[in-house]
């Protein structure tokens, strides 16, 4: 994730915000409604990470079999592939089959919707990429809008439109990122709102450049966090920390469902600091979620 990304880190205060105001009224709303068991998912942008192989994959195996072997490590996957292009059914099947059924694939609104057409015009291409991925059954998550930068407060409207319209059956989180959006108080929560009114969650990213996209306003019980890491320096651990408490308290208030996707530039980096942050939210909430591991290789028999 380029988005935000600094080379130069000695200025970036990494401490989360509090919490926006309406927040604790949603968690609230949602713990009155009765107990939900809490779930956790945990995962990377990408599959296909050739340098887990001999170590988080088994060496020597083929690219068809990444995923089968990705989801014996994460339980859950930002699926960028699906912004470049709308998937057919058997590529959907296969998908599908691949992982366990408690594993939830997160797939991202194409670019030709988000970008190129920035919403308009765009039912018929909506349609035809809800029912493609409708074919993930229970092992679809959330699907993810990210709008770009050039997307901004005066297309209000246009937005409202597109979610009023967006299939209902397929659970939506949005990823708001013109500065605009938040520079104005009363623009940012007539957003806020409107996402919250329409029961679509709003994304929360945490990324050195940007720290006003790291809003901690939760427009539904669901949080979908993207973090952003700088190669396992010290401050990736404190936030790491930093999350896994706030993730605790928000799971104590009435929060349901966690979607946590890990960025670092270097692939090698995820697994090493999931395990980390797992390990603080465990210890905070004790609930089990499965870390990453370092899987056992076959050794090749020697002659004497």
């Amino acid at each position: 994730m380029d988005f935000g990304r600094l080379s130069d880190l000695r200025y970036v205060d990494f401490r989360l915000p509090p919490d926006h105001p309406e927040t604790a009224a949603v968690l609230a709303r949602a713990q009155a409604a009765g107990p939900v068991a809490p779930r956790i998912y945990i995962g990377c942008p990408i599959w296909t990470n050739k340098a887990w192989l001999g170590s988080y994959f088994p060496a020597g195996i083929k690219d068809a079999d990444y995923l089968h072997h990705y989801a014996r490590q994460f339980n859950s996957i930002e699926l960028n592939t699906t912004h470049y292009r709308i998937p057919d059914a058997p590529t959907v099947r296969k998908w599908r089959d691949a992982v366990p059924s408690s594993f939830r694939f997160c797939p991202k609104i194409p670019q030709s919707i988000s970008h190129d057409r920035e919403l308009y015009n765009a039912d018929e291409l909506t349609t035809t990429f809800c029912r493609s991925i409708s074919g993930l059954e229970e092992r679809l998550g959330l699907a993810f809008l990210q709008l770009p930068p050039t997307f901004g407060p005066e297309h209000l409207p246009r937005l409202e439109r597109y979610l009023l319209d967006f299939p209902d059956y397929v659970p939506l989180a949005v990823e708001l990122r013109h500065p605009a959006w938040y520079t104005n108080t009363t623009v940012r929560d007539s957003v806020f709102a409107m996402l919250e009114a329409l029961g679509k969650t709003l994304v929360l990213t945490d990324v050195a450049g940007r720290r006003d996209v790291l809003h901690q306003r939760l427009t539904t019980p669901t949080a979908f966090i993207r973090f952003n890491g700088h190669g396992l320096i010290g401050s990736d651990y404190e936030r790491a920390t930093a999350w896994a408490e706030r993730i605790a308290g928000w799971l104590q208030a009435g929060l349901q469902t966690v979607y946590f996707f890990i960025h670092q530039k270097d692939i090698m980096h995820s697994p090493l600091w999931a395990q980390f942050f797992i390990e603080k939210l465990h210890a905070l909430t004790g609930l089990a979620i499965a870390p990453p591991q370092i899987i056992p290789q076959p050794v090749q028999g020697s002659l004497f």
